[in-house]
């Protein structure tokens, strides 16, 4: 829970919001000592939200177990509505998906995470399901390098300090000046390559998507299973088709 920063911040519903978050594709339904684990309160405090919730229809109870509605969507809904970015980006997805045969996304950078804003899948290769909102760790992800590296040094700087640099598999890289020194490789070379370091016999290569002003505003990438291909079969067979379609997309995104 965020701690209260001055009189402005409004701790009630950065509470009532947390239980929100805690609901996920992998916990679409919680009991109430779930939800008051997960979100940080007690039984009583989540109890008192969830009611509220409920009562508001932006969750739904069978006395045990509590899951959201389909109404949560309306709290994005503005800023979906006002981001051309996916509307843009998924046309171009599905082309790619297909001559790639493979998993296509999008993503942007929130703090210390990438966000899922588009994405076309053709099998499930991550042991989490991905939907438009998943977030995972920008660090260990090539969009979220992608991202990183074409941030100012200061601002990137703050974000690898702000992150939790955990070992999510035994090949994440997790010291700063590693870390720090790909992203200086991956901004001269405009792509990444993260090969087992999200989750095991995951590979992933991204680009990313600049907007009018040239600025790094998304990133792309294809992702595929660990084979025994080399990482430089997986760059030399995807590269090329995510530059092309990265290209198609800014042309557009440049038109805005």
């Amino acid at each position: 829970m965020p701690e209260k920063q001055s009189d402005d911040f409004v701790q009630s519903l950065a509470r009532g919001l947390a239980v929100i978050r805690a609901f996920d594709a992998e916990h679409a339904s919680l009991t109430l000592s779930d939800v008051a684990r997960r979100a940080g309160l007690t039984r009583a405090a989540a109890s008192r939200f969830l009611r509220t919730l409920v009562a508001l229809g932006y969750v739904r109870s069978d006395e045990r177990e509590f899951s959201l509605t389909p109404r949560v969507l309306e709290l994005g809904f503005s800023y979906l509505s006002s981001l051309s970015l996916p509307e843009i980006v998924q046309p171009h997805l599905e082309l790619l998906s297909r001559a790639v045969d493979e998993s296509v996304s999008a993503a942007v950078l929130d703090g210390t995470d990438v966000v899922y804003v588009a994405r076309v899948p053709t099998r499930r290769i991550m042991n989490v399901r991905i939907t438009i909102g998943t977030r995972f760790p920008a660090y260990a992800t090539s969009m979220g390098r992608v991202l990183l590296a074409g941030m100012p040094r200061h601002e990137r700087d703050a974000v690898i300090a702000a992150s939790d640099l955990a070992h999510l598999t035994d090949r994440t890289l997790t010291d700063p000046h590693a870390l720090a020194r790909e992203l200086d490789r991956v901004g001269e070379q405009g792509w990444a390559l993260v090969d087992g370091e999200l989750e095991p016999g995951l590979r992933s290569i991204a680009v990313g998507l600049r907007g009018r002003g040239g600025a790094t505003v998304a990133a792309m990438n294809v992702s595929t299973g660990s084979s025994s291909d080399a990482p430089g079969a997986v760059r030399d067979r995807f590269l090329p088709a995510l530059r092309e379609t990265a290209a198609a997309i800014e042309a557009e995104l440049r038109l805005l």
